[in-house]
C-alpha cells in the first residue's frame, strides 16, 4: 500500500506545485527573455525588503529568465528610484517601494533627479495601518483621553519619528492638524532606537506601524489607542480605528507598491501586474505577508495608480500645512 500511496502522491503533489506557480504565469503572453529586476531603494531586512523577496520566489514561471531583488539604498530611497527611472522602459525593471521616492519625496525635496508624477503603476502589493502610540507613563486610553492630555498640555508632549518627513512624522502632523494639538518632535534615524525609546518613557508619542508596535503593546509597555484604517487590523482586532472614536479623517497606511519606468509599454505593465497579483494571490503568500502585519492588496495598474496619487495629495497638503522640507 505505501509505495502506490507514494506512486499516486508524488504526481499529485507535482500537479499542485505546477498549478501554484502556473497562477502567476500570464496567460498567453510571451515571457521577456531577460531578468526582472525588482530594486528596493531601502535597506534589506524591513518590511520593504521582504515582501518583494516573498513574491519574487513566487514568480519563477512568469521570468524564465531569473528574478532578482536588489537593494539600492540611499538619500529616502531616491538613489534606487532614480536608477529605475533611467532603466531601459521594457518592464524587466520595476521599483518595489514604500511611500517615499513613489508619493511623497517630491514634496519634501526642493529637487529630484526623477519624476514621480511619471511612473507607470504596476500594483500595490500591500498596506501596514499605523497607528498610535503611547508610552505607558502617558495618563490616556483612549484618543478623546489623549487630544484632552494634549490640549492641557501644549508643546510638553514629545512625539518620535523615523526621521524628518518620514511616513511617521507626516502622521504625527496630520494629527495635530487634525485635532489642534501641538507636540514636540523628536527625529530618530529609524522605528528601531524611536520604538526603543518609546518603551522606555524618554519619548511620549510614536505613530508607527502595526507591526512593529504590536508586541510591546500586547506585552504592556506601551499603549496603541487606535489605527488609522477604514478597519480594525487583524493584528490588534481589540484595538478601535480612529474613525470609531469621533476622527474619521486620520487616515494613514503604509503602502509598498510596485511601478515601472515612465514609458514602460501597457502591454509590459499588463505582464508584470498579472504576474505580481498572481503571486499575491498564493495562500501561503498571504500569510506570510500578515506575518508583516502587511495586508495583501494586489490591485490592477489602474486602481494602483489613482490610490497613490490620492495618496500624494494627502501627503501634499500635510508637509505644505505643517512646512516640513528635506534638505
Amino acid at each position: 500500500m505505501i509505495p502506490t500511496f507514494r506512486k499516486l502522491a508524488r504526481p499529485l503533489a507535482a500537479a499542485l506545485a505546477f498549478t501554484a506557480v502556473a497562477a502567476v504565469a500570464p496567460a498567453g503572453a510571451q515571457a521577456p527573455d531577460k531578468p526582472l529586476r525588482m530594486v528596493v531603494p531601502y535597506p534589506a531586512g524591513g518590511t520593504a525588503d521582504v515582501l518583494p523577496r516573498l513574491l519574487a520566489e513566487k514568480m519563477r514561471e512568469a521570468y524564465p529568465a531569473g528574478v532578482l531583488v536588489e537593494n539600492r539604498t540611499g538619500a529616502g530611497g531616491n538613489i534606487g528610484a532614480e536608477y529605475v527611472a533611467r532603466a531601459d522602459a521594457d518592464g524587466t525593471t520595476l521599483l518595489a517601494s514604500p511611500p517615499g521616492p513613489i508619493a511623497i519625496n517630491q514634496h519634501l525635496y526642493k529637487k529630484l533627479s526623477f519624476d514621480p508624477a511619471k511612473w507607470e503603476p504596476v500594483t500595490v502589493m500591500a498596506t501596514v495601518p499605523n497607528v498610535l502610540a503611547v508610552s505607558s507613563k502617558v495618563p490616556a486610553n483612549t484618543v478623546e483621553e489623549f487630544i484632552a492630555y494634549l490640549k492641557a498640555n501644549p508643546d510638553k508632549v514629545s512625539y518620535a519619528s523615523q526621521g524628518n518627513g518620514s511616513t511617521s512624522h507626516l502622521t504625527a502632523n496630520l494629527f495635530m492638524q487634525l485635532t489642534g494639538t501641538k507636540m514636540t518632535h523628536i527625529p530618530y534615524r529609524g522605528t528601531a532606537p524611536a520604538l526603543a525609546d518609546l518603551v522606555g518613557g524618554q519619548v511620549d508619542v510614536f505613530f508607527d506601524n502595526i507591526a512593529s508596535s504590536a508586541q510591546f503593546h500586547q506585552s504592556g509597555r506601551i499603549k496603541i489607542l487606535a489605527v488609522a484604517d477604514d478597519r480594525r487590523s487583524d493584528v490588534l482586532p481589540q484595538v478601535p480605528t480612529f474613525a470609531e472614536q469621533k476622527l474619521p479623517a486620520m487616515q494613514s497606511v503604509t503602502f509598498f507598491s510596485v511601478v515601472a519606468p515612465p514609458g514602460t509599454p501597457q502591454s509590459a505593465i499588463t505582464y508584470a501586474s498579472k504576474a505580481l497579483t498572481g503571486a499575491l494571490a498564493q495562500p501561503d503568500v498571504k500569510q506570510k505577508f500578515a506575518a508583516q502585519g502587511a495586508e495583501v492588496r494586489g490591485w490592477a495598474p489602474q486602481r494602483s495608480g489613482e490610490f497613490i496619487r490620492s495618496e500624494s495629495e494627502k501627503w501634499k497638503k500635510v508637509i505644505q500645512s505643517a512646512n516640513v522640507t528635506v534638505d
